[in-house]
């Protein structure tokens, strides 16, 4: 296979922060804010489709094309985009991501027709990737005794949108009504987007690959860096069992002996807020312990909160429900953790092929996540809960025996 290097060009800002504040805490503050508003963008629609079907007269079918177009565009966008902030000054890249994005979203507010929400979510899945432009510059403006610290943050912000954004379109598009929704998103990334303007420095380009050059070259630096598939796969891996979790939760508590509803199932991603807000945790520990270890003990806690939640079935329903609130949170911290610290690692393989490096880390995580969900909602509707929480058990087994055997992958 042909080995595609990065021309060997300095990967530092073209307009560097003064040497006394090398990355100022108002800029980090920006980037997590960027971060997580782009991501928020993703999950807007989820809460308002019952209105949104009443709105245009649409089948539940038609409708749910809405959020499945909007994840399709953003794995779009994570090949076929992400890479381009090697390529190109990723100030220009998240400006005119936020540019685009702050346009789909006003032309979802205005539409008219269901096919004209269709096609404005699949442009908002692909601009929302500035979030993934937004994660290696922060990386790249970092000195690397904070790297890990400066990432955590970041992410903490795209988790926290994540985890938010569906809590808050819910409540103002019952209030105000979802188009209003919308206008409101369109107005917090054309902040962002004036923001970024002002205060992001300049990048400069670490390749003069063409664009087909550059997208063949994922697949070299896959073959060419163990660590890179180590921690692709290991991440890839946890979020199956992220996923398959997510995916079944609603259906199991609505069933027997539960028979909770949608609103039980939701408050339990207020849980993830542990492991978003402990990001910048798992950064420091990355950055003062390295990252290796970081990794083990997050997979060794994804491990114990599902074995727990399996063991937790034999349970009566009160000290169920209390285990699954626990292993929520605690599964939760310890996939946050691993992420935090596979991403020190990518980012440490060759500053001059970040974007590049997350966009593989990024895709493995959302095969992982489209694998989880396909599987856990097969095995839920054959077997039951408790084979959904042995598959996640299993997945979180495999990573972190990736992280512990040194010459895996």
């Amino acid at each position: 296979m042909p080995q595609f290097q990065a021309t060997p060009l300095t990967p530092a800002i073209a307009a560097p922060l003064p040497a006394s504040t090398p990355l100022e805490a108002p800029l980090v503050l920006l980037l997590a804010s960027g971060a997580g508003l782009a991501a928020a963008s993703l999950y807007y629609s989820q809460p308002m489709l019952g209105l949104l079907s009443a709105q245009f007269h649409a089948s539940g079918e038609s409708v749910g094309l809405i959020p499945t177009l909007t994840q399709f565009g953003y794995a779009l966008g994570l090949f076929f985009l992400a890479p381009l902030g090697d390529r190109y000054d990723r100030r220009r890249i998240i400006l005119l991501k936020a540019a685009v994005l702050c346009l789909a979203l006003l032309l979802t507010a205005a539409a008219q027709s269901i096919e004209g929400l269709a096609m404005a979510s699949l442009v908002i899945g692909l601009a929302a990737t500035m979030a993934q432009d937004i994660v290696p510059a922060a990386a790249t403006l970092a000195p690397e005794a904070r790297r890990g610290k400066v990432v955590g943050t970041v992410m903490t912000g795209l988790l926290l949108g994540i985890l938010l954004s569906r809590v808050i379109s819910g409540l103002v598009a019952q209030r105000w009504g979802w188009r209003v929704m919308f206008v409101a998103a369109a107005a917090s990334i054309a902040l962002i987007g004036v923001a970024a303007w002002r205060r992001l420095p300049r990048f400069e380009v670490t390749t003069r690959l063409s664009y087909g050059a550059l997208l063949r070259s994922l697949a070299s630096l896959w073959m060419r860096h163990r660590a890179l598939r180590r921690a692709s796969t290991a991440q890839g891996l946890l979020s199956v069992s992220f996923s398959a979790f997510w995916s079944t939760l609603a259906v199991m508590l609505h069933a027997r002996p539960f028979h909770m509803g949608a609103a039980v199932a939701g408050a339990f991603g207020l849980a993830g807020a542990a492991g978003a807000l402990a990001a910048p945790i798992a950064g420091r520990l990355a950055d003062r312990r390295g990252p290796g270890i970081v990794t083990r003990f997050g997979a060794a806690l994804v491990v114990l909160a599902f074995a727990a939640m399996s063991l937790g079935s034999l349970l009566d329903v009160g000290a169920q429900l209390w285990v699954l609130v626990i292993s929520t949170i605690v599964f939760d911290l310890g996939i946050q953790s691993s992420l935090i610290a596979h991403q020190h690692i990518v980012y440490s393989i060759d500053a001059g092929a970040r974007s590049r490096l997350n966009a593989v880390l990024m895709t493995a995580m959302f095969i992982g996540m489209a694998v989880g969900s396909a599987i856990g909602a097969l095995l839920f509707a054959q077997w039951g809960w408790i084979a959904v929480t042995l598959l996640a058990t299993m997945s979180a087994l495999g990573a972190l025996a990736l992280r512990v055997w040194p010459r895996s992958v």
